[in-house]
């Protein structure tokens, strides 16, 4: 793809998630998240593979289901109330109707199966965008309508988001499609906490923002993209490896690093609501997310390969590490115990 035609899509990006997040009205909401889907598709299927192709096509039509909704459930609103100010979404079919297209933009279960396809079919670069920015702009629209939504049907959502996350991602060997399964389980523990305290989720959204980010720009830059080239990366890189299983360990929630902190304020928050059984629930459910953390981390670092296989033996090569990997490994490790400042 060419510079400018790059350049392009970039900015159409940053300008439609601004558009979003600081509209007032919903059709300019409307607009901002159409603007991002456009820009996107061709990131998405660049690389021309029919796989690539494949994905372009089903984000596009989830996408636009989902767009056509949240202008449903906002004309619906605007009918019985007379209002198209985000914040004063009141009528209650037009807040379920937003959950569900919220919910299909996020990739919530049970609106999650084009999630794990569309970022199998992308590269890692696009793969972080579709993980990271794709979701501030619904984050922000759910954020902003709080107030008005349905706290059982979410908190209903976000435990299957966190039970399918951590199941499915069990068993796959694609890095990508475990990337997807562990976007899809934080995402419930984003949703539960919405209608108790917003502030929290977008906490929780831009810590697993910045791990996530890591993940992908460290995989991204050993070019790892199955978990059998991910056993052979360690004579690669293996500075890279090690810091790899901190950030891993982190995106899982253990304490003494970053990813620690939402899940423990999302708990503190959820036992003062008297909601100790879904508390002990989502932590629990958080346990599968672990061990497919943890055996990532065991196949980057703890494991050598059997020497039998005749696979390549790689140069060990001293490659510098990009400046933005170590920052974000670093505040992703690190931001626990300045928490309390």
């Amino acid at each position: 793809m060419n510079p400018q035609a790059k350049l392009i899509f970039t900015i159409s990006l940053v300008m439609g998630t601004t558009i979003t997040i600081s509209s007032n009205h919903w059709v300019m909401a409307w607009t901002g998240l159409e603007i991002n889907t456009l820009a996107i598709l061709p990131l998405i299927s660049k690389s021309h593979h029919p796989r690539a192709i494949e994905a372009a096509t089903k984000y596009f039509l989830v996408q636009a289901a989902a767009s056509t909704l949240v202008l449903f459930s906002s004309m619906t609103n605007a009918w019985h109330t007379g209002q198209w100010d985000i914040t004063q979404l009141t009528h209650p079919v037009s807040c379920l109707v937003l959950t569900a297209a919220i919910s299909m933009k996020l990739g919530l279960v049970p609106f999650h199966f084009w999630f794990p396809e569309v970022l199998q079919g992308s590269s890692l670069t696009t793969g972080l965008l579709l993980s990271t920015l794709m979701k501030f702009p619904p984050i922000t629209l759910l954020f902003m309508t709080s107030q008005s939504l349905n706290p059982t049907l979410l908190t209903i959502m976000a435990i299957l988001s966190a039970a399918l996350g951590g199941w499915m991602g069990l068993n796959q060997t694609q890095i990508r499609k475990i990337m997807a399964f562990s976007s899809i389980s934080h995402l419930g523990w984003m949703a539960i906490i919405i209608v108790y305290n917003p502030k929290l989720t977008l906490l929780n959204f831009y810590l697993y923002t910045l791990m996530t980010a890591a993940v992908f720009l460290t995989f991204n830059s050993m070019k790892v993209l199955k978990l059998s080239t991910l056993m052979t990366a360690w004579t690669k890189a293996p500075s890279l490896s090690t810091i790899l299983l901190l950030t891993l360990l982190s995106l899982a929630g253990l304490p003494p690093l970053t990813g620690f902190l939402p899940k423990w304020l999302i708990i503190q928050e959820l036992t003062k609501q008297d909601m100790a059984p879904t508390a002990t629930i989502i932590s629990l459910l958080s346990l599968l997310g672990l061990f497919f953390y943890l055996r990532l981390a065991y196949c980057a670092t703890i494991t050598l390969p059997p020497h039998t296989t005749n696979h390549m033996k790689q140069w060990h090569v001293n490659k510098p590490i990009n400046i933005s990997i170590a920052v974000l490994t670093t505040l992703s490790i690190v931001l626990l115990p300045i928490s309390p400042m």
